[in-house]
């Protein structure tokens, strides 16, 4: 097989034809991706030591008009939001995907107004390779955003509308599914739940899960207060529903924040949890490990929804068209149910 000319260094397409596989495994073998067999990866390593190949980040922006920035772009109002352990895990969990890629991770809070402009320049002056959305409500401008710019776009939960070709969800409804038959099997009847925003697909999930378990089981759902995911909007939901429903004896929380939030009112209005109520909550946040009593919760693998993203994402930058990818729960069982 013929060696490139010595007036310029070898090519990543002629290290693939020589070593006989696609570009695309090449690329994964240079940048240390994974799922490249041995026999195909010593083909590589072999075609790169004889053609003199030396991956080259500048050479290759020049030529492709590649960045080496990848963008994580968080849809909320205020700084605040990354302070979210939740958010924390996702940045790590991407973080964990890329580090063997030379690729470089931005984070933007596109707040409305000014950060949803700044975001819309940095893409459209393709400052960056592909961009990962996430905490996106109703319709968002985020997404308009993206697809205008067309950058490769990956989603970290569905949209509220649509189902765009690459994204990685958990199983939402299912979880909170399990959660309200983890709390029947133990004889509670009068079950609320502490909803999510109903602009997000995720709460609208976990809501629809709650029913469906009710309905299975033959009841009707007992009440619903709305939320917003932080530990106040769960202490102040659940105040609204001791007031409406004084009768309750078990309360699903959209997430481990409002849990907490209920936790602390339940204790302040005298009730005994779990014997008078049983809380669940819904992500298994380090939070659960510190309410009083521990809280019982629905297991989503949060950093495994940033590192599968980034990773689809590396897929579509090299050429592939990756399946999108749904995540499954699990109830985890403690003091608080």
């Amino acid at each position: 097989m013929a060696s490139p000319p010595a007036s310029r260094p070898p090519t990543l397409d002629e290290v693939a034809q020589r070593a006989r596989v696609s570009r695309t495994v090449a690329s994964r073998v240079i940048n240390n991706g994974p799922h490249v067999s041995r026999a195909k990866r010593d083909a590589v390593e072999k075609a790169i030591r004889e053609l003199g190949y030396t991956p080259n980040r500048a050479a290759r922006t020049l030529a492709t008009r590649q960045t080496g920035v990848v963008v994580l772009a968080v849809s909320g109002d205020g700084p605040g939001v990354f302070a979210d352990p939740f958010f924390g895990q996702i940045i790590v969990g991407a973080s964990t995907a890329l580090e063997k890629t030379d690729l470089h991770l931005v984070l933007s809070l596109a707040t409305p107004g000014h950060g949803q402009r700044r975001l819309k320049n940095f893409l459209q002056t393709r400052a960056a390779d592909g961009v990962m959305l996430a905490a996106l409500r109703g319709d968002d401008p985020l997404i308009d955003i993206a697809a205008q710019s067309g950058v490769p776009t990956v989603f970290i939960g569905l949209p509220l509308q649509g189902t765009p070709p690459f994204y990685v969800e958990v199983d939402n409804a299912g979880g909170a599914r399990a959660a309200t038959e983890h709390l029947l099997r133990g004889g509670r009847r009068r079950i609320a739940m502490i909803t999510g925003p109903d602009d997000t697909a995720v709460g609208r999930e976990r809501r629809r899960g709650y029913t469906e378990a009710l309905t299975l089981a033959g009841l009707r759902p007992y009440a619903t207060e709305p939320g917003d995911f932080s530990e106040a909007g769960g202490g102040a939901a659940m105040r609204a529903l001791l007031d409406a429903y004084p009768k309750v004896d078990a309360v699903i929380a959209a997430n481990d924040n409002m849990a907490a939030g209920a936790l602390r009112v339940l204790r302040d209005a005298g009730r005994s949890v779990p014997g008078d109520v049983a809380v669940m909550g819904f992500d298994d946040l380090p939070i659960a490990m510190h309410t009083e009593p521990r809280l019982s919760t629905v297991h989503q693998p949060v950093q495994s929804l940033g590192h599968e993203a980034a990773r689809m994402l590396i897929g579509l930058l090299d050429g592939e068209r990756p399946a999108p990818f749904i995540l499954p729960t699990n109830v985890v069982v403690r003091e608080s149910a």
